[in-house]
Order: structure tokens, then C-alpha cells, then sequence
């Protein structure tokens, strides 16, 4: 995988761009970084070769489409063998409501990025994760209001 220290200033451009609108048309990208399309297009598939661009997503307005609550789960377990690891990573990946998920340092052992409908949808949800694997302690936390939702740093 290419290192970051690899990403010239046309990569970074690129990157920019697609991070912040990837329906954007190979023209449209090639014309405002300088390029013509076809090497600005050698330059999007290497970094998508390389496992630098993962995938293009489409962000959808949470409200809208029915889950305006995000819940920040924190996990402590008092297993830490690879076959609970591999059961809670299984947990995880079937739990759509799940939407990010991350393995921290420190006192809490993961961090979950929650979305539901409501507190309601958030309890069941709740049950069925302590009744899938066996956990010491879930804290939940409710976000209440979005102050930035953006692309990473490039």
C-alpha cells in the first residue's frame, strides 16, 4: 500500500475532491486539477489499487431516512481471547444500526457509532448486543446535535 509521503500535490487534489463530491465526473475532476482525463483517471485507479480511495459512498441525511439518533456505545469486556474477539466482530458486522466501530485504548475496549429511529429502537437494539456476547459493562451515550460531519484531512 502506498504510503502517504507518496501523495503529490495532484493526488492530494484529487483526494480533496472526491472526499468532499465522488459523483463528480472523471472530466469534471481531471479539469479542476489541471489534467487531462485519462492520466487523472491512472492517477484515481493506482490510489484505488493501492487501498488509498476504499470505496465511494453516497452520505444520506440521517433524519431523513428514518434514524435521526446516534448513540455512542462504549464497551468494556472482561474477555480478551481471540475467539471472543472473532464472536464480537461477527456481532458487530450483523448489526446494521452498528455504523462505525472501533477497538480503543485505554478504559473502554471499543467505541460503536450507533443510529436508530428512537430510544425505543435503541433499547432492542441494546438487548439483542448484551444477549449476543457476553459484556462487563455498556455505556451509552446520545448525541444531541451534529457540529461536523466532513472528509478526512488530505
Amino acid at each position: 500500500m502506498a504510503d502517504n509521503k507518496e501523495l503529490d500535490r495532484l493526488d492530494r487534489s484529487i483526494l480533496r475532491l472526491l472526499a468532499e463530491d465522488a459523483s463528480l465526473s472523471l472530466a469534471e475532476v481531471a479539469e479542476k486539477v489541471g489534467l487531462t482525463p485519462t492520466p487523472c483517471w491512472k492517477r484515481i485507479r493506482r490510489m484505488e489499487q493501492d487501498g488509498i480511495i476504499l470505496r465511494r459512498v453516497a452520505l444520506l441525511d440521517p433524519a431523513k431516512i428514518g434514524v435521526p439518533v446516534s448513540v455512542f456505545v462504549a464497551v468494556e469486556t472482561a474477555d480478551h481471547s481471540s475467539q471472543w474477539l472473532e464472536r464480537f466482530a461477527a456481532v458487530v458486522a450483523g448489526m446494521p444500526e452498528i455504523v462505525d466501530a472501533w477497538r480503543m485504548s485505554g478504559d473502554v475496549d471499543y467505541l460503536l457509532h450507533v443510529v436508530v429511529a428512537d430510544i425505543a429502537a435503541y433499547d432492542e437494539f441494546y438487548r439483542r448486543l448484551i444477549a449476543a456476547v457476553p459484556l462487563r459493562n455498556v455505556t451509552s451515550r446520545f448525541a444531541m446535535e451534529r457540529l461536523k460531519d466532513g472528509p478526512l484531512p488530505v
